[in-house]
């Protein structure tokens, strides 16, 4: 039977070829379906994943970008702030009052002495009847001697008028003063200004009070045969230890005084007008322009904002290996499934 099986399969041999194709076939019709899906398949799965991984990179770049934005926007906020530090700004406010406190004006007359002074408003002062003769005196005055601040030795006589109040009235004091006889080639008068007549009148130690304003204040000169109009301004400036000091600014404008009297004279007339320029009290004082606050909520968004790159460059990084190795794990897949 063997050799009947042998002879049998020596003559027909194209048979069993032909069934070993068949089967070949057969198996190659059941694999066929799943070589085709590793030849096109994988690739599609492939490019996507490159384009998402490329799309991964650029945005992990981008933020890194913005990180190092976000630094140097650190380090120019902090170097600002410390900038505006060192350089305050000088800051003026200005508040208006309808009443000022009433300003002590000081003057040095020498040998020349006080004919009249009054109060007048809305600027109109009537003509004098009886120039260079004395006249009613309507104003607060003081008159005090201390010895000169600035050498200890010399003393001073200085005469105190209370100044204007009513800025709204338009309140002025006019004064005359008289002066007989005199040396020099001009004549003229110091004046000094400080802020509060009432301080003055108030303070136990006058003496001392007018010493520290002469000390502090500047002061000024109206001369005789002239009309001089002084419009005053007041300035306060607060230091930085919070002290607070005070100081006048004017304009003065002269008017030549004509001498009317019937017979030709050797004395000296002097006349002099204070008056408020506007309502405004000036206030300045240095600022910092640096707010911590506005510092401190730009540094926590800043910050904030690397710390959320940070997590989604980290999460990025997570996800591009996953994607890597699902990539790998599906490859391995196919070529064992081929196999």
């Amino acid at each position: 039977q063997l050799s009947e099986d042998v002879e049998r399969v020596s003559e027909n041999p194209t048979e069993e070829r032909e069934g070993e194709m068949e089967v070949h076939e057969d198996s190659s019709s059941v694999i066929l379906p799943d070589g085709e899906l590793g030849a096109t398949t994988p690739s599609l799965r492939f490019s996507k994943t490159c384009l998402k991984n490329v799309f991964s990179v650029i945005l992990l770049f981008i933020y890194l970008l913005l990180m190092a934005v976000a630094v140097f926007l650190v380090y120019q906020t902090i170097s600002d702030f410390r900038e505006k530090l060192k350089h305050p700004v000088m800051s003026v406010t200005y508040k208006e009052v309808s009443l000022y406190d009433a300003p002590g004006i000081a003057f040095y007359p020498g040998k020349a002495r006080l004919l009249s002074c009054k109060h007048h408003y809305y600027d109109h002062i009537p003509p004098l009847i009886n120039p260079g003769q004395p006249g009613d005196i309507e104003c607060t005055t003081q008159r005090i001697n201390y010895t000169d601040p600035f050498t200890n030795q010399t003393m001073k006589y200085a005469l105190v008028v209370q100044g204007p109040r009513d800025v709204k009235k338009r309140e002025l004091v006019f004064l005359q003063f008289h002066l007989n006889e005199t040396d020099q080639d001009f004549s003229a008068i110091d004046y000094l200004l400080f802020s509060s007549f009432q301080e003055f009148v108030s303070s136990p130690e006058k003496a001392k009070f007018m010493k520290d304003c002469e000390s502090s204040y500047s002061s000024w000169k109206f001369s005789a045969g002239f009309r001089t109009w002084v419009k005053m301004s007041l300035v306060k400036t607060k230091e930085e230890d919070g002290s607070e000091t005070v100081e006048f600014k004017q304009e003065t404008s002269v008017v030549n005084y004509i001498d009317q009297r019937t017979k030709p004279r050797s004395d000296q007339l002097f006349f002099v007008v204070f008056e408020w320029k506007d309502p405004f009290i000036q206030t300045v004082q240095d600022i910092i322009t640096a707010n911590p606050w506005n510092m401190i909520a730009l540094l926590c968004g800043i910050f904030l904002a690397l710390f959320k790159a940070a997590d989604f460059a980290k999460l990025s990084v997570k996800w591009m290996i996953k994607i890597r190795r699902r990539h790998l794990k599906r490859t391995r897949q196919v070529t064992n499934h081929i196999s």
